[in-house]
């Protein structure tokens, strides 16, 4: 190729071609058959560092290689030999591909491919930050390939475009046809939508992800107004930010919609395109949806909610228990002195009653507000859902019929709280499903499960079928494929965190079962629940005459910070033959422990002001008296309260023979 300049009628195609050269973001240089320069770039220049005054047409190739040389580019050593070596290497141009590192560091990629007439093409790229991000992940490595092959094709183009002047102009369109290409591609490819507005709200760009988010056709967007494209809804939400965008103002927002009959959360930052005169010419929407983070907010709020609920439930369970155990000491205490009055124990014994089943229901919401690992034990199923069914109609409203089918003694191996916590989840998506009322049926019969087992996904066995069924609205396939995702839910967001039937999916799967769920809609929803039969272990009864009605009297200090209570349990020890002093808190009992050596047992509540808690000064006591027994009682506690210690615990409310039990426990204890 003739190196001479360029006619004077070719000098304007020239300089349009050096331009469109200089826009690239890679040094390029082509050198003819004669080792002449006759095409580069500027890029070129400041990746190398070379003089502008270097580049011309028709610079020798040695020109170069002796001025990397004199500055020791090469290393140390003959400097005409370097520029020898590497001339001869130029004029048998072979394809490679090399990397440099600059003496400021930065990392060249030099790839170098030889002409149809002799002479040869080089390109020159910073690849500093690209090797950098090839580290990250593969998935990027694989883009950065893609990015050099497609450059690489550009620079072949090009080069060929090089040689036939007549055709200058459309192979510089097609490059800039295909950069466009390129950058769409890009945008539309990574997770962010991204759109620009101008001052007039019209759309002039949107990506495809911007596109598929409003479920218009990208086509449709350019050109059209912002109010037309996202809606009403959305615009009424967002009108004031785009204001503000338009007045110069960047800002950044959040925002709801419904997208497939699902609530879809989105944040935007709009920037806004200044002109140098100051004038808003627009702005740039840059979004991400951001549903499944507002979701696991929600699920850990409901999270923080079922713990606030369950540290409620402890503290009521405390003080419900202790006023339990003032009404049951008392009645027990009325109904032991008037045994055959049949008009007192009228009044009497429902009031006992009473107060017992309020026993269950707090023990009951217990099980329900913590959070603990699997106990599993054997479980009569009927009667367990029996007494779930009194909580269960409870809870739902009168317009739901709630009716039972329950077998005779059949037991699984359950965690019974966590089966509760399941049913009653059945239950509670059932209420939902019923807005208008209906009917929800629960029924438990033993089965064998053949070929039916696959459904199940368990081995061929005897299992307790449990079933919940309702008459609601039901659901498609689509909601049916996916019920058992984490934090997916079909409830209005905010009212359902989506992780009772994953986690009800859990329970039943750890204790060796299956669940299947049949819906359609309109037709309401059937849930299947499979838990494996186990024959229980008899229960060996201790005869109530082992437990003696009054008891030789050892003196008991009694650490009660109620005084209801604490006269309710001297009652019951000074029935029992006990002597009772008594304690208000840990301080005071400490101080009697010091000075009254005939105290053979402290029975103290868990719970007490005064800095010192049952636990403490069962530790106190235990450090100054080995000898003496102890015996710990509470309303509500949990296994931090007493820990490993060994130490008997007695659940309030109890009745003097639950604490004469108690009581023989702690001296069988002793060496």
């Amino acid at each position: 190729m003739d190196a001479t300049p360029p006619p004077p009628e070719n000098a304007s195609r020239y300089a349009m071609l050096q331009s469109g050269l200089d826009l690239l973001d890679q040094g390029i240089t082509v050198f003819d058959a004669e080792l002449r320069l006759i095409a580069w770039n500027r890029p070129f220049l400041e990746l190398l560092d070379f003089p502008p005054e270097m580049a011309f047409v028709g610079a020798p190739f040695a020109s170069f290689i002796r001025f990397n040389a004199e500055r020791g580019e090469y290393g140390p050593g003959d400097i005409e030999a370097q520029i020898a070596e590497r001339v001869t290497a130029a004029r048998h141009f072979a394809p490679h591909i090399s990397e440099r590192q600059r003496p400021n560091g930065r990392l060249l990629l030099l790839r170098g491919e030889p002409l149809q007439d002799k002479g040869f093409v080089t390109l020159y790229s910073d690849v500093t930050e690209q090797r950098y991000i090839e580290n990250l992940t593969e998935y990027q490595n694989i883009q950065l390939e893609e990015r050099v092959r497609r450059r690489t094709a550009q620079l072949e183009n090009a080069n060929a475009n090089l040689s036939r002047a007549n055709i200058e102009n459309t192979r510089i369109a097609a490059a800039l046809r295909r950069s466009e290409e390129r950058l769409r591609l890009i945008n539309d490819t990574i997770p962010i939508l991204i759109a620009y507005v101008d001052k007039n709200e019209t759309y002039q760009y949107a990506n495809k992800g911007y596109a598929d988010w409003f479920g218009v056709p990208e086509q449709r967007i350019t050109g059209g107004d912002v109010r037309a494209v996202i809606g009403e809804q959305v615009y009424g939400l967002v009108r004031e930010y785009v204001r503000k965008a338009l007045s110069g103002q960047q800002v950044t927002y959040e925002y709801q919609t419904e997208r497939n009959g699902q609530t879809a959360f989105a944040r935007s930052t709009l920037v806004p395109e200044i002109s140098p005169e100051g004038e808003t010419l627009g702005f740039f929407v840059f979004s991400h949806e951001i549903t499944e983070q507002k979701q696991m907010q929600a699920a850990l709020i409901q999270a923080q909610k079922m713990e606030a609920i369950g540290q409620l439930t402890g503290g009521l369970a405390h003080d419900f228990n202790n006023l339990l155990t003032v009404i049951i000491g008392n009645l027990a205490a009325l109904q032991d002195h008037r045994p055959d009055d049949a008009e007192i124990n009228e009044f009497v014994e429902p009031a006992l009653q009473s107060a017992r089943r309020g026993v269950q229901l707090i023990k009951r919401l217990l099980t329900f507000s913590r959070q603990q690992p699997l106990e599993p034990q054997a479980v009569d199923i009927g009667l367990l859902i029996a007494n779930l069914g009194k909580l269960v109609r409870r809870s739902l409203p009168e317009s739901i019929a709630v009716s039972t089918d329950l077998p005779s003694p059949m037991h699984a191996l359950v965690d019974p709280g966590q089966f509760e916590s399941a049913l009653l989840n059945f239950a509670l998506n059932a209420r939902d499903a019923m807005p208008d009322g209906g009917r929800l049926h629960i029924a438990a019969r033993p089965v064998e499960l053949d070929s039916e087992a696959a459904t199940f996904e368990v081995a061929p066995g005897t299992y307790a079928m449990i079933e919940v069924v309702d008459n609601g609205c039901g659901m498609d396939a689509a909601t049916l494929a996916r019920v058992y995702e984490p934090f997916f839910t079909t409830k209005r967001f905010g009212l359902g965190s989506g992780l009772g039937l994953s986690m009800a999916y859990g329970f039943v799967k750890q204790s060796g079962g299956g669940i299947v769920m049949q819906s359609q809609p309109g037709q309401g929803t059937t849930v299947l629940m499979v838990l494996p039969l186990i024959r229980p272990e008899p229960e060996i009864e201790t005869p109530l005459d082992d437990t003696p009605q009054r008891l030789d009297g050892e003196l008991v200090l009694l650490v009660e910070d109620d005084a209801n209570v604490r006269r309710v349990v001297r009652q019951q020890l000074t029935g029992l033959g006990y002597p009772v002093i008594e304690a208000e808190n840990g301080s005071q009992a400490l101080e009697m422990i010091e000075h009254i050596p005939d105290i053979a047992i402290v029975l103290s509540d868990v719970i007490m002001p005064g800095g010192i808690s049952g636990r403490q000064l069962a530790d106190e006591v235990m450090h100054r008296q080995p000898t003496m027994r102890l015996l710990l009682m509470s309303g509500y506690t949990d296994e931090n309260d007493v820990g490993d210690s060994g130490l008997h615990l007695l659940a309030k409310p109890f009745d003097r023979q639950d604490l004469a039990r108690a009581l023989l426990k702690t001296k069988r204890d002793q060496p």
